[in-house]
């Protein structure tokens, strides 16, 4: 392995895209902005030049993410309500839960979300599946 190969290449990198464990608000700002360039250039999907790289950038703001954003802790219907109102959506915008009705009535408390609410939710927000599980009932 030649470590000076890869140091003047890690050199050259880092003066170009300055890849490396985000340390501030400066750094997580052009981190995701170096992230946001690589989705809008198409070099950022499965099997595009730069897929590596992308994912490389993600995890370090997905890492500054867990430091230094916590996600509320909430029940399940507050959680779906948050989420919700962050990205702008309507009880009529939920079609992993169903129509506007039984958005209400999650959002209520009188219905619970279902395993399929679950896992659709989770993947369309990027949160973990166990956020939209409501703990008082798995205490009982």
């Amino acid at each position: 392995m030649n470590l000076e190969a890869i140091r003047k290449a890690w050199a050259a990198l880092q003066l170009t895209a300055d890849i490396g464990p985000i340390r501030d608000a400066t750094h997580y700002s052009r981190m995701v902005e170096l992230a946001d360039a690589l989705v809008d250039s198409g070099q950022a999907g499965a099997g595009a030049g730069l897929e590596d790289l992308f994912v490389v950038v993600s995890e370090l703001i997905a890492d500054f993410d867990r430091r230094h954003f916590s996600m509320p802790v909430l029940p399940p219907r507050e959680l779906l309500r948050f989420l919700m109102e962050q990205h702008g959506l309507t009880q009529s915008d939920l079609p992993e839960v169903g129509n506007q009705s039984v958005v209400s009535q999650v959002l209520s408390g009188k219905r619970q979300l279902t395993a399929r609410h679950i896992a659709l939710l989770s993947s369309r927000f990027g949160v973990s599946a166990d956020a939209f599980i409501d703990k008082m009932i798995d205490a009982a």
